[in-house]
């Protein structure tokens, strides 16, 4: 019975748990305006002086009135706003992710102990 069980939480665990890559391609970063080779050459000093800009930028942007404006003027908002998030991740660092696959697996590691 228990080997029913594992091998249904195995074929499952595979089933489910497909990874993808998304290669990043040297135009990706010029399109969006984030220059990964000017983040590395910054000092932690000037890192926090970008962050304390884009955060103002977001703010002026969320303060707009954007009903006025048209169609043109509100794509190009929703680009800047995307560019400074890509600005604001690459200069923040990272983070810890874990996929659907990674939590099945801890999961089942956790019951495996119990």
């Amino acid at each position: 019975m228990k080997r029913k069980i594992y091998l249904l939480a195995t074929t499952l665990l595979l089933t489910f748990a497909a990874f993808t890559s998304n290669a990043a391609t040297y135009n990706d970063d010029k399109k969006d305006g984030v220059n990964k080779e000017a983040i590395a050459n910054m000092t932690e000093e000037q890192k926090q002086a970008r962050v304390e800009e884009i955060k103002l930028r977001v703010a002026e942007i969320k303060e707009m009135d954007k009903s006025e404006l048209t169609k043109a003027e509100r794509k190009e908002l929703k680009n800047e706003l995307k560019g400074l998030n890509k600005e604001a991740q690459a200069l923040g660092g990272g983070g810890v992710y874990l996929s659907v696959g990674a939590i099945i697996i801890i999961i089942l590691v956790l019951i495996l102990i119990l």
